[in-house]
């Protein structure tokens, strides 16, 4: 039965699941998570600002955010691979623990440095630091999914997860420089350093999704199943696998050289990441996600006819059988377990992940000159309203999120975040054109005259309003959305799925913005509004087409006959 089909929505639910120890522990994971993004791809280039590096050494430092765009190129070996000495502390909290000592460690040591006179090491460490901080992000995604259970659900773990993400993010940011102002740079990373440490302290009490000598012997019969009669042919799986191998690791390398150059002395010779992404990207994904996914559904495809399938076992009798068995484990399964289990489906989850947060995310890097240029706010009425009330109410999006996903369901949740999402687009669009609509509704509510006495103007007031609207509808879609893609992967190919998906959501926003900003330069904001609105209701489209096949699952489960007793 599915995960939507088995829970019951009700009040004594979500009070258990707040109350529960891997809440807690998803609050303060989620907190570690967006910490080293907000610290290495934000408050960084303050501290660069400050200490007077140009401009063009710092589009260097922007490099390190591919860490987090391509991180699902090494989500396989964290699926497979342990620590030695580690692996005790459990499948996932191996890396988890790891990662976050790392980070801190990295912190602490680049607030000893000078960017001045050490930019070499300082650039070095901070791009490690956005590695160990994707490494992270990928292993926490796959925790949530492995030790979800019927109190701490998946979708309260989701919430959780994204109200401690966002608190980091202010962390990270507002404080961040709040600290720096009064207590200097050095301090201040210092500081959030040492706080990355106890995370990892603590860390190593967490729970962890469970890997007893059973969970172990399963994995080693799940291995020895590919060799039994009617599985794909080794010799298949041998070709199927190196094909895929090959499109993965070009692409691996392809990354890696790119920032190999980014990285070199000579300015002239660095290429250009905007460029990159919107060439590369695409060509990325296609090499490891779209013909991957063709080669699983081709492998699925023959085994279910019969074709080039094992007609007796063929137990593996050499390291290179072994390989072949794990790096197929690894690799293809992972897509395979995927396309199988949701067959015409995934067609319909792919259009969804891609087109679910465009709405926001496509014009995120158009905000401020929106604000500032545009509609002429000046940067201190910018800041509290896009990052102390704006972020205010986007904890309340979130909780609002967390309430319904346990009151109405998911896929409820999920349909009316993407309503509301593509909705407040037009918010904007009536800025874009004067704002009377948002200045009456800011009026009508007292808001404007609330607004004026905390030492505002009625002005302000109606950008309040727009932004409130549009983050109360974005955490509340965020939130149904990642426990939308945490329900819909499987547990034992969590790490690879997750970040494979996610990826998706986070490449689409960045191609996009080429494409955008010329539309802005020609048609103007309000044009590009609306536009996006349109866009949103695509993703509402597929939010409906998959809750009604979510509801054709589940009414199949329950009318299905009950299974046979057995007899000895």
């Amino acid at each position: 039965m599915t995960a939507e089909a088995k829970t019951k929505p009700g009040w004594r639910t979500l009070a258990r699941s707040i109350r529960h120890k891997k809440t807690g522990y998803m609050l303060l994971f989620g907190f570690a998570a967006g910490l080293p993004y907000a610290l290495l791809l934000g408050t960084l280039y303050a501290w660069l600002s400050d200490a007077q590096v140009d401009l063009e050494t710092m589009g260097v430092f922007s490099l390190i955010g591919l860490a987090y765009a391509f991180k699902f190129l090494w989500s396989p070996a964290l699926d497979r691979v342990d620590i030695p000495i580690l692996r005790k502390l459990g499948k996932r909290k191996q890396w988890i623990v790891t990662a976050q000592l790392l980070l801190g460690a990295i912190l602490v040591i680049l607030s000893t440095l000078n960017p001045q006179t050490a930019l070499g090491w300082f650039s070095l460490l901070a791009g490690l630091g956005a590695f160990a901080s994707a490494t992270q992000d990928v292993v926490i995604d796959a925790w949530r999914v492995d030790v979800a259970d019927e109190v701490a659900t998946i979708d309260i773990l989701s919430t959780v997860y994204q109200m401690g993400y966002r608190l980091a993010a202010l962390a990270g940011g507002a404080l961040a420089l709040f600290m720096a102002q009064r207590l200097g740079w050095p301090v201040t990373y210092a500081a959030f350093g040492g706080t990355m440490l106890v995370v990892g302290a603590l860390g190593l009490f967490a729970p962890d999704a469970e890997r007893s000598a059973e969970r172990i012997e399963e994995e080693r019969k799940e291995l020895s199943t590919l060799r039994e009669a009617g599985q794909i042919h080794p010799s298949v799986r041998k070709w199927a696998l190196l094909a895929i191998a090959l499109l993965w690791g070009w692409a691996l390398l392809n990354v890696g050289i790119f920032m190999v150059r980014s990285l070199g002395s000579d300015p002239g010779t660095r290429p250009d990441s905007v460029a990159f992404i919107a060439t590369q990207g695409p060509l990325i994904v296609i090499a490891t996600v779209v013909i991957p996914a063709l080669i699983a559904a081709w492998l699925n495809g023959l085994r279910k006819k019969g074709r080039h399938v094992l007609t007796e076992a063929m137990p593996a009798q050499s390291s290179a059988d072994r390989a072949l068995d794990f790096g197929y484990r690894a690799l293809v399964l992972p897509l395979a377990e995927i396309i199988g289990r949701l067959g015409w489906a995934t067609i319909i989850v792919i259009g969804l992940v891609l087109t679910y947060r465009i709405t926001d995310a496509i014009w995120g890097s158009f905000a401020y000159p929106f604000y500032l240029g545009e509609l002429q706010y000046s940067k201190d009425e910018v800041a509290v309203a896009s990052k102390f009330f704006g972020v205010g109410a986007l904890m309340l999006g979130l909780v609002l999120g967390g309430i319904l996903l346990t009151l109405i369901g998911r896929m409820a949740a999920l349909t009316l975040g993407a309503v509301l999402a593509a909705a407040t687009n037009l918010l904007y669009a009536d800025l874009a054109i004067g704002g009377a609509t948002m200045q009456a509704v800011s009026d009508a509510t007292g808001f404007s005259w609330l607004v004026t006495n905390l030492g505002g103007d009625p002005r302000l007031a109606k950008l309040m309003m727009a932004i409130a609207g549009e983050n109360i509808a974005v955490g509340l879609a965020g939130a149904a959305f990642v426990a939308y893609l945490s329900s819909i992967v499987a547990k034992g190919y969590s790490a690879v799925q997750y970040a494979l998906l996610s990826s998706l959501t986070l490449l689409v926003g960045t191609l996009g913005r080429g494409a955008l900003g010329q539309m802005i330069e020609e048609r103007g904001y309000y044009y590009v509004f609306v536009l996006t609105m349109a866009i949103g209701g695509i993703a509402v489209v597929l939010c409906l087409v998959e809750w009604w096949r979510q509801h054709k699952i589940g009414l199949a489960e329950r009318n299905a006959p009950p299974p046979e007793p057995e007899f000895a």
